[in-house]
């Protein structure tokens, strides 16, 4: 009975995954936060559960990784899709391919896929990442469409800068950067220097842009892990 637990966990991801994609489809940005991060609870305690009961098994592996295409590729992804659909600036050079512009949102889950195989495939992922981890992007994501969407569609400058950020961010998912786990292993600074950094600064930055400031911490995570390679 308790080596279906796990699984169990994993299934309540992909539900909370499938109705986030619903309440994208709705224009509920707050609805897709709220969901993508139930998911994100549900992914969390499957891995603990499993760890935990010591049933770890390779179909839970796989699992896992099916239900995380949808809630942290294809239903944010869908927010993404609406955010540019919404879009009413379009600059002269983009006028004619305008209709086909919010299907680059697609990028999104189709290089969390590639991110997700890859992970599952590497067996030295373990106390740290290489590349941009899958639900990292989500959570920059759908914070980024709740915070700007009602500006955005009369604002030229953030369609360049969505576009930007879904090449940027999707090549960071299948790169050999190494960037650091969000897990603490033990209760002390030393050790912990850029877990504690980046608490630090999405502490802040939720204070000052709410929502938004989820995505603002997810650059910050990107950029200490990025300094911290230099170092």
């Amino acid at each position: 009975m308790k080596r279906h637990i796990p699984n169990a966990f994993t299934m309540m991801n992909l539900f909370s995954g499938c109705i986030a994609l619903v309440m994208a489809f709705s224009e509920n940005f707050s609805g897709v936060v709220i969901w993508v991060f139930i998911a994100a609870v549900f992914d969390f305690f499957d891995g603990f559960a499993a760890r935990l009961l010591g049933v770890t098994s390779p179909l839970g592996k796989e699992l896992d990784s099916l239900a995380d295409v949808v809630s942290f590729g294809v239903a944010p992804a869908s927010a993404v899709f609406i955010l540019l659909r919404n879009f009413s600036v379009y600059p002269p050079c983009l006028t004619d391919i305008s209709p086909y512009i919010p299907f680059m949102a697609y990028l999104i889950p189709v290089f969390s896929a590639l991110r997700l195989g890859n992970f599952n495939l590497d067996e030295k992922q373990t106390s740290s990442f290489l590349g941009l981890p899958t639900p990292a992007n989500a959570l920059f994501w759908i914070s980024y469409c709740y915070g700007v969407q009602h500006i955005a569609p009369v604002n030229g400058a953030l369609l360049y800068l969505t576009l930007g950020f879904i090449l940027v961010l999707s090549l960071l998912m299948i790169s050999h950067i190494p960037m650091f786990s969000f897990k603490i292993t033990a209760f002390k600074f030393k050790g912990n220097e850029k877990q504690i950094l980046l608490v630090f600064f999405m502490i802040a930055f939720i204070a000052l842009w709410g929502i938004l400031g989820i995505a603002a911490g997810i650059l910050a995570y990107i950029i200490i892990s990025l300094i911290a390679n230099m170092l």
